[in-house]
This record gives C-alpha cells, sequence and structure tokens, in this order.
C-alpha cells in the first residue's frame, strides 16, 4: 500500500520509522517549513524531515497543506492512504476524501478525552492516572472522528510530560502498524465519539503558563512542574531574576506565612508557602545558570526564610 506520512516534531519519527520497517511502501512525507533557530537564526529540519531523509523518502514542506496546488501534489502521488501524526495544520475535507482509505490519525489520548494540541502535558497537569493513543479516521471535526484502535499508558507517580511524551510515541508507533493490516483488509471496526469530550479542550502549552501562582495548592503547583518538563518549564521570580522549577514535592502541612514566603532553605530544598501545603523546590535553575539541585544553588546564592517568591521581576 502507498502512504503518505504528515508529521512534524519528535513525536511522530517513531511512527514513521516503524511503517518504513513494516515494508509499507511510503511515497513522500510532509512535514512543517524549516524554521530559524538559535542567534544565527539558522534554518532548521524538523525531526520528522530528518528521518524522511535518512530513508530517502521525498519530503515536501508546504505552507498550507490545504492550498489547490499542493492538493494536486497529493493527487499526483495518489497515496491509498494518508497517517498524520503531530503534523500542525489543519487537513481539508478535499484531502481527507482523497485516499482510498482516508487520512488516520494517530492522537496522544484516550479520545475522546484530550481533544487538541497538547494531550501529553495536559494529562500530567491534570494528575490522570493514565493516558494512551488513539488511532482515529480523521474527518472534519478536531479530532472527533471514528475510534479505531486504542492503548492504554498508565502514569508514573513521578511522570513528566517528557516522559510520557515518549511513552506514547512508542506506544503510538506500535499501534499503528498493528492497526494498518486491519484497515487494508477491511477488518477494522470503528467506534463513533460521543459529542462531549469529558476533559477540557487540550489548548497548546505557552511559556506564560509556567508562573507559579503559591496562592494555588502545592499539588496542582507540583503537577504543573513535571508536566511542563522540559518545555516550556515552571518558573518563579526572585530579586528580579528568573528561577525554573524543574522539581519538586508536596510537603503535607499548612504554612502560616504568605503564598511565596520561603519557610526554609537547606539541603533538603526550598520550602515555599502555598495556598494549601507546602510545595519543596529540589532542582531549579537561575537566569543564565545551569540546572543544579536545591543544595548546590543555597551555596551559590543566599536564600532565608522570610524572602519572597515574585510573580514578576518587579
Amino acid at each position: 500500500m502507498k502512504v503518505v506520512f504528515m508529521g512534524t516534531p519528535d513525536f511522530a519519527v517513531g511512527t514513521l520509522e516503524e511503517i518504513v520497517k513494516a515494508g509499507h511502501e511510503v511515497a513522500a512525507v510532509v512535514t512543517q517549513p524549516d524554521k530559524p533557530k538559535g542567534r544565527g537564526k539558522t534554518l532548521m529540519p524538523t525531526p520528522v524531515k530528518e528521518a524522511a531523509l535518512k530513508y530517502a523518502i521525498p519530503v515536501y514542506q508546504p505552507l498550507k497543506v490545504r492550498a489547490e496546488e499542493f492538493v494536486k501534489v497529493l493527487e499526483g502521488i495518489a497515496p491509498d492512504i494518508i497517517v498524520v501524526a503531530a503534523f500542525g495544520q489543519i487537513i481539508s475535507k478535499e484531502i481527507l476524501e482523497l485516499p482510498k482509505y482516508g487520512c488516520i490519525n494517530v492522537h496522544a489520548s484516550l479520545l475522546p478525552a484530550y481533544r487538541g494540541a497538547a494531550p501529553i502535558q495536559w494529562a500530567v497537569i491534570n494528575g490522570d492516572k493514565e493516558s494512551g493513543v488513539t488511532i482515529m479516521q480523521m474527518d472534519e471535526g478536531l479530532d472527533t472522528g471514528d475510534m479505531i484502535s486504542r492503548i492504554v499508558v498508565p502514569l508514573a507517580k513521578d511522570e513528566t510530560g517528557g516522559s510520557l511524551f515518549d511513552k506514547l510515541a512508542q506506544a503510538g508507533a506500535e499501534l499503528l502498524v498493528q492497526t494498518l493490516p486491519s484497515i487494508f483488509d477491511g477488518t477494522a471496526t470503528r467506534e463513533k465519539q460521543p459529542e462531549e469530550s469529558p476533559t477540557p479542550y487540550a489548548a497548546m502549552i505557552s511559556k506564560k503558563m509556567g508562573l507559579l501562582d503559591f496562592s494555588k495548592n502545592a499539588e496542582e503547583l507540583e503537577r504543573l512542574v513535571r508536566g511542563l518538563d522540559p518545555w516550556p518549564s515552571a518558573f518563579t521570580f526572585i530579586n528580579g531574576k528568573t528561577l525554573k522549577v524543574w522539581k519538586s514535592s508536596v510537603l503535607e502541612k499548612q504554612a502560616q506565612e504568605a503564598p511565596g514566603t520561603v519557610i526554609a532553605a537547606d539541603k533538603g530544598g526550598i520550602q515555599v508557602a502555598c495556598g494549601q501545603k507546602v510545595l519543596v523546590l529540589h532542582e531549579v535553575q537561575l537566569e543564565g545558570k545551569k540546572r543544579m539541585e536545591a543544595d548546590a544553588f543555597l551555596r551559590g546564592y543566599q536564600l532565608k526564610p522570610g524572602d519572597m517568591f515574585r510573580d514578576s521581576r518587579e
């Protein structure tokens, strides 16, 4: 069967590689345009483009996949199926209906939960016990198509956005190649999704989301720290400088101090008063410095009880 693969980030690379290893003909890879990075603004290929070039697969990078001229390119390729994994563009009805077997999406959640752009991070932030991957038949809605297969992946107590990303990328790649034969031979079963999702829309993650609001419950903040690791990271401000927080824990006591106040700072970590309970910072990174354990940080930065973490540089 002739496959066109659409994907962009690291999450999609494993799926592309598994399709190739399974012996399917990947006629083309469609990915986002190269983006400038670093001080020199050097154009960097997407992870999926790098993988495609390794396998000598033709790569297309349209600004708009829905553009008439690119739809004609797809018509010329005449794929039997289009597989989509974290592509990053809306796919038009014209493209959805182009292949014989339609467009299949590898979505990193147990649909109908977490429709949207960032299901992985939100599962950690919300404290879910499990996540997973759903292979679905794409329609014109946003992650609303019929479900074909699913796999459940439990979350560890110390799960981060990054570690869950890796787990789901692997699970999704394996599930996709297991599912393709049933799609091709007509034995795949399809289950319609309910109109309403049991979770809020998994909106795209932004840097500003990482600002720690210590008036909240420490448990909520600890999940936020893990969910936003490795990007964009949780952070606060101390004496006008950004302090990223990479690892934390919850101390089961209620502080009398105002939220954001340092209660203690020693080898055990930096204890910070919250609206409920206490957040202990174990690994931090001061602006312009490397990540380090709280003990090492405190040897070079004087922090004492009564100091305050702020919500801005002021």
